[in-house]
C-alpha cells in the first residue's frame, strides 16, 4: 500500500485512517474529499520541528493556502504553529473568518488590485510579497495614508532550473513573476524598495517549482539569493531580515515516483546556507519556507461511486463516477497521475485496465487512463489517493455540479463534517431573477 494510513479490514473494503471507506461514502455521500487531519498534523511537524532545529525558533514554515483553503484548514495550520502565504483576498477573507492570526499570514500574487492592497492593509497584513513597481507604489502610498510602515518582501526571480538542477541566464526569467536578477531589474526594485517611506523591507522571496525530489535546486537558488543579498549589503548597506525560499517539495501520487525525506533534505539546505553566509560575510537570515502540496496531498483520498462499466470489444473499458474534472482537473489540464483503487473490493486483485472518467459531457473528462484495480460494478466505491492539493481547490461548478463535501477523519473514530455538500440553491444563490 502507498500510504500507511490505508489498510483493508476484514470486509475487504479500503481503510483511512482506521475508517471503512465504503461506510463513509454510504453515510456522507460521494464525491467526497476525505481528509486524515493525523497526517495532516504530522506533515506539518516535520516542517516546523526540523525548520526550527535548523534555522531556529524564528524560522517559519507557511502553509501554501492555494493548495487546499477552507476555514477549518487555517485552524489546524495556526494549532501546528506555522504562518500561511495567500495569494488572494477571497483567501485572506477565509484566513481571518477562521480566526488565523494574519501577522503570520504573508500575501501574495502579481496583480493585487488597489481594493486588495486597501482591504490587505486595514485587515492587519503582516507581509506583503511585492511583485511590481505598481504594487509597491499601491503599498507605500496606502500605508502613508494610515500612517504605518508596512513589512514586505520582493519577490525576485533567480534563473533555476529545479529539473535540471542548473543555474541558468533564462530559466524562470521570462515569468509573470517577480523581478529577475539577471536582467538587472531586481536590483532596481531593491534600491526602489529602500526609498519609499512607508515600507519596510524585510527581505526577499523566490520561488522555483514544483514537484522537486531533492535539495539541490534549493541550494541553487540559495547560492544565487545569498549573492544577491551579498550584493545589496555592499552597495546600499541593507543586509536582509528575511529569506524566503518558496516551496516545492514533491510528493509521491504513484508508486513509480522517488521516496522524499522532506526533513532530510531541510537539513541538508540549512547546512549550504551557512556555508555561504559565512562565505559571504553574512548574518543567517530568518528563513521561510511555503509547502502546500507537500502538506496536505497525501492527507486526502476522494471517494466516488460507480454508475457503469463500459466495455468497448477490443478496444478499452470506461469506469464512470459520480466526479470528474469538476472537483479534480489536474488530469485534462496536466495528465497527472494518480493512484487509483476500488474501496469497495480492495482484498481483490488488481487485473481489471480501465480509464476512470467523470460524468461532465465533456469527453475530456477524465481521472486516469489505462489504471489496474479489482473489477468494479455498479455502487462499488473508487478511491483516489492523493487529492489534497489542487482538487477542491480547482473545483468548479462546470456542467452545472455541485462541488464535493470535505470530511474530516483520525485516530479513535475521529470524524467531522469540515465543508457541506454544496447544493442546487448555492449554485443560484448569486443569480438575480430577471422576471
Amino acid at each position: 500500500m502507498l500510504y500507511p494510513d490505508l489498510a483493508v479490514n476484514e470486509q475487504g473494503h479500503l481503510t483511512i485512517a482506521g475508517h471503512d471507506a465504503v461506510s463513509l461514502a454510504e453515510e456522507y455521500k460521494t464525491a467526497l474529499f476525505v481528509m486524515n487531519v493525523d497526517k495532516f498534523r504530522q506533515n506539518c511537524r516535520v516542517y516546523t520541528d526540523t525548520m526550527w532545529e535548523c534555522f531556529g525558533d524564528d524560522a517559519l514554515p507557511l502553509y501554501a493556502s492555494k493548495a487546499l483553503c477552507f476555514t477549518g484548514i487555517y485552524r489546524l495550520v495556526n494549532e501546528c504553529g506555522m504562518g500561511t502565504d495567500i495569494v488572494s483576498p477571497g483567501e485572506l477573507y477565509t484566513a481571518s473568518k477562521a480566526g488565523f492570526p494574519l501577522s503570520k499570514a504573508y500575501f501574495h500574487g502579481n496583480n493585487k488590485t488597489d481594493h486588495d492592497i486597501e482591504a490587505a492593509i486595514d485587515a492587519h497584513i503582516g507581509t506583503f510579497i511585492v511583485d511590481n513597481d505598481e504594487e509597491l507604489d499601491k503599498i507605500d502610498e496606502y500605508a502613508s495614508h494610515r500612517g504605518i510602515r508596512q513589512a514586505v518582501l520582493l519577490r525576485i526571480t533567480p534563473g533555476i532550473d529545479p529539473h535540471t538542477h542548473k543555474a541558468v541566464i533564462t530559466g524562470n526569467v521570462d515569468s509573470k513573476f517577480g523581478k529577475a536578477i539577471e536582467t538587472g531589474q531586481a536590483l532596481a526594485f531593491t534600491e526602489k524598495a529602500l526609498k519609499c517611506r512607508s515600507v519596510e523591507l524585510k527581505g526577499f522571496h523566490c520561488h522555483i517549482g514544483s514537484q522537486i525530489f531533492d535539495c539541490q535546486p534549493f541550494c541553487d537558488a540559495a547560492d544565487i539569493m545569498l549573492g544577491f543579498i551579498a550584493k545589496i549589503k555592499k552597495q546600499y548597506g541593507y543586509e536582509t531580515e528575511v529569506l524566503n525560499l518558496g516551496g516545492g517539495f514533491g510528493v509521491r501520487y504513484v508508486e513509480s515516483h522517488p521516496h522524499i525525506d522532506i526533513a532530510a533534505n531541510i537539513r541538508d539546505v540549512a547546512s549550504h546556507i551557512r556555508a555561504r553566509c559565512e562565505e559571504f560575510s553574512l548574518r543567517m537570515p530568518k528563513i521561510l519556507m511555503e509547502p502546500g502540496r507537500s502538506i496536505v496531498a497525501d492527507a486526502v483520498t476522494t471517494l466516488y461511486t460507480v454508475g457503469s462499466v463500459k466495455e468497448i470489444t477490443g478496444f478499452k473499458n470506461y469506469v464512470s463516477i459520480d466526479g470528474g474534472m469538476t472537483d479534480n482537473p489536474r488530469y485534462a489540464l496536466y495528465q497527472s497521475e494518480y493512484t487509483v483503487l476500488n474501496a469497495s473490493r480492495a482484498a481483490d486483485d488488481c487485473d481489471y485496465v480501465c480509464t476512470i472518467a467523470g460524468r461532465c459531457c465533456e469527453s475530456g473528462d477524465l481521472i486516469q487512463e489505462n489504471v489496474r484495480i479489482a473489477k468494479p460494478k455498479r455502487g462499488d466505491i473508487i478511491a483516489v489517493l492523493t487529492t489534497g492539493a489542487y482538487n477542491y481547490s480547482m473545483a468548479s461548478n462546470y456542467n452545472r455540479i455541485p462541488r464535493p463535501a470535505i470530511l474530516l477523519v483520525g485516530e479513535n473514530g475521529y470524524k467531522k463534517l469540515a465543508v457541506r455538500h454544496e447544493t442546487f440553491e448555492d449554485m443560484c444563490a448569486c443569480d438575480i431573477d430577471l422576471r
